[in-house]
């Protein structure tokens, strides 16, 4: 397709704008419609609390013959544009679910859910909990035993309820009371994590009141205490302002002198669609999800229809009461568009920088203009492919450019930054970051306990373990693929293997819908295969295969409502067969669930996903035991999954990368001298014979 170029900022390719697509976001004339619509359902006075108005992506029956006719060149299929909703009526637990048709300006459905499914938190909820909190009476009360000093600022971190089983009906927040620097109770940005508190409020989000106080375990047991006057360590910050800055570090620029090498074109007011270096892919933004990517394509062919991460899980260790309901679905409680951060130039992302907005909505129903929560730009990944000719010193080599999409979510006290990657040799990374400040509790003097790490003068980091599934719904040249794995297995010794050295490469097919796990011992790789398509120079099917890092699985009993609740967390892989809405890993309701809605379950159908149309759910994690170094904030833990193609190209896909060189790289050249020893080669002469030189 020619897109006319245009001018812009920082030398990154935007293209003019298209017309609006069925898979861009809804905007902000879309939503204010939405809620006007669902509101209508109502008298006035009935005040409603939108926890979601997003898209409704249309059926996959309707949207792939669609991108088959945009592909061709031909009439495109009116498809109609619909949101989905979720709202409680205000002060209420009635939680509803409807669908508003856009292009008929109608509500084609409106129900309202059953007991225990409970929506999401959200930013003007959060704040209304913390205020709740910290104006109750009670809680003013058992903070005065504390003795704090005059003018000491106490804080609130709401966290969602969680699950037990024990009167976890009503749908609420526990809250962890914290206080910043009483020393430098000025400064707004004191790590209060440094300062938690032994007091505990619980609010009931429908009677909007604190409905209990918890006492928190501070020595090795469950026992808890009365809150004492309290001794107020050392403060331990992490902003650079206290800090005595190393003096030795110097300046690295990223600079991209012609501009950047990818082109963004807006389809519509909130659609985008990447081109680079032979990619293309559509960008989608969403309350939960935060950035999907759809219709992924490398020259021309089809490889992914969708991808986003679908959930995460973050269960902490300690099994005392009320730490022991703390699992963080952070994706299913909040979300992580509505988490998403504004990315400012030259700090979150380098180089030359293109910024995607989203729209999101309020709890009023109105549109939230969320500016840069998606920065877009390239860097440098070191050497892509390299070979030198020892005989003649002659090197040949590509540096291996990557394109990053990337977000970042705030989540209280953590942060994570996740990316999207690709590179030139029709490779795709999804990396996570994870940063920001461990979640602390208050322990005694003198205290240790299995189940965490004294990271501050009483000041406790409990273990916990990060678990996250992306959920891939593969389009391999085509949408009917398959499952398999390989696995390398040892030749026995016979007549054809007298030294005992040889190996195979097995494969075995997947038929039903499972989860499945990778077996580092014998190198248990996926892959997705369409297995109608074949490669022109070997004759396999073409694939890609998965590169998951292996991860210790959810250790939490199988008994337990962590288990039943994170449902994607016990297994590497999950394959189901498709379905139009199974979305979310965990389930579409995460916020203090009880499980059976996930993808453990649409496992157990036992679904044929032989060359059909099949979703893989790939899991990996971190297994976090807090160590004092992760205080007072964590430097990066690092993780990604890789999709490689495999049997899917004809030789290299990066061979016509142009090479590197001085010139295009401007690196300092600290040693001219290359490569070059002595060999020896064989030379066939022109009457057959064959002689030997050396050359020095």
């Amino acid at each position: 397709m020619s897109i006319e170029q245009v001018s812009s900022a920082g030398g990154v390719g935007v293209a003019k704008q298209v017309s609006s697509h069925p898979l861009s976001p809804l905007t902000s004339s879309e939503i204010t419609h939405t809620s006007a619509l669902v509101q209508s359902l109502y008298p006035k006075s009935t005040s409603l609390q939108y926890k979601s108005i997003t898209l409704q992506e249309p059926a996959k029956s309707e949207l792939v013959p669609y991108l088959d006719a945009e592909r061709s060149g031909i009439t495109l299929p009116s498809i109609e544009r619909r949101a989905f909703v979720s709202y409680y009526i205000r002060n209420t637990d009635k939680l509803h679910e409807a669908i508003v048709n856009l292009s008929r300006r109608r509500v084609e459905s409106n129900v309202r859910l059953g007991p225990n499914i409970h929506g999401p938190g959200d930013a003007e909820e959060l704040l209304l909990v913390e205020k709740i909190a910290l104006e109750d009476a009670g809680v003013k009360a058992e903070i005065t035993k504390l003795q704090l000093p005059e003018g000491t600022a106490v804080i609130s971190d709401p966290w969602i309820y969680g699950s037990d089983g024990v009167n976890d009906e009503q749908r609420m927040y526990q809250c962890f009371l914290y206080m910043r620097d009483p020393c430098n109770p000025s400064n707004l940005d004191s790590n209060h994590y440094a300062f938690p508190l032994n007091i505990s409020p619980v609010v009931d989000t429908v009677e909007l009141k604190v409905i209990r106080i918890d006492l928190l375990p501070t020595g090795s047991d469950h026992s808890t205490k009365e809150p004492q006057p309290f001794r107020i360590p050392p403060p331990s910050e992490y902003a650079p302002e206290h800090q005595q800055l190393r003096p030795d570090l110097k300046p690295l620029n990223v600079v991209q002198p012609e501009g950047a090498s990818f082109k963004v074109t807006q389809a519509g007011e909130t659609g985008s669609m990447l081109e680079w270096q032979k990619w293309f892919v559509r960008i989608g933004f969403n309350q939960r999800e935060g950035i999907v990517l759809y219709d992924v394509r490398y020259d021309g062919r089809s490889i992914f229809y969708r991808m986003s991460l679908s959930d995460m899980v973050i269960p902490y260790a300690d099994p005392r009461h009320p730490f022991h309901k703390k699992a963080a679905f952070d994706l299913g409680d909040v979300g992580a568009g509505v988490m998403a951060n504004n990315l400012k130039l030259g700090c979150d992302c380098l180089g030359a920088i293109h910024y995607l907005d989203a729209v999101l909505n309020t709890e009023k129903g109105e549109p939230w203009h969320m500016e840069n929560v998606v920065c877009v730009h390239e860097q440098d990944s070191g050497i892509g492919w390299k070979h030198t000719n020892y005989r003649t010193g002659k090197a040949a080599i590509v540096r291996n450019r990557e394109l990053v999409v990337q977000s970042i979510i705030t989540v209280a006290n953590y942060e994570y930054i996740m990316a999207f990657i690709f590179n030139q040799a029709g490779e795709i990374k999804y990396e996570v970051r994870a940063t920001g400040i461990v979640s602390t509790q208050p322990i005694d003097e003198g205290f240790e306990v299995p189940w965490g790490t004294v990271v501050h003068p009483r000041v406790l980091a409990a273990h916990h373990q990060h678990i996250f599934s992306l959920r891939v719904d593969p389009a391999i040249d085509g949408h009917n693929n398959r499952l398999i794995y390989e696995e390398a297995h040892a030749m026995p010794r016979s007549d054809f293997n007298p030294h005992g050295v040889g190996y195979t490469i097995n494969e075995t097919l997947i038929e039903k819908s499972a989860g499945l796990d990778i077996d580092v011992d014998r190198n248990r790789t996926f892959k997705i295969q369409n297995h109608s398509v074949r490669n022109p120079v070997n004759g396999r099917p073409v694939a890609y295969k998965i590169q998951a890092p292996p991860f210790q699985k959810l250790l939490a009993d199988p008994d337990s409502f962590h288990f039943k609740r994170a449902e994607f967390a016990n297994h590497n892989i999950y394959v189901t067969k498709y379905r139009d809405g199974e979305l979310y890993a965990g389930g579409k309701y995460t916020n203090q669930s009880r499980g059976g809605d996930g993808v453990r379950s649409w496992a157990n159908r036992n679904e044929d996903v032989t060359d059909t149309d099949l979703v893989l759910f790939v899991q990996f994690g971190l297994q976090h035991a807090t160590r004092i170094e992760d205080f007072p904030v964590m430097p990066c833990e690092v993780i990604h999954v890789a999709f490689k193609p495999a049997n899917f190209f004809d030789k290299n896909p990066a061979l016509d990368v142009p090479p590197s060189s001085q010139e295009t790289n401007r690196s300092t050249l600290l040693e001219a001298e290359g490569h070059h020893q002595g060999s020896v080669e064989a030379k066939v002469g022109q009457k057959g014979e064959v002689c030997c030189s050396s050359k020095l």
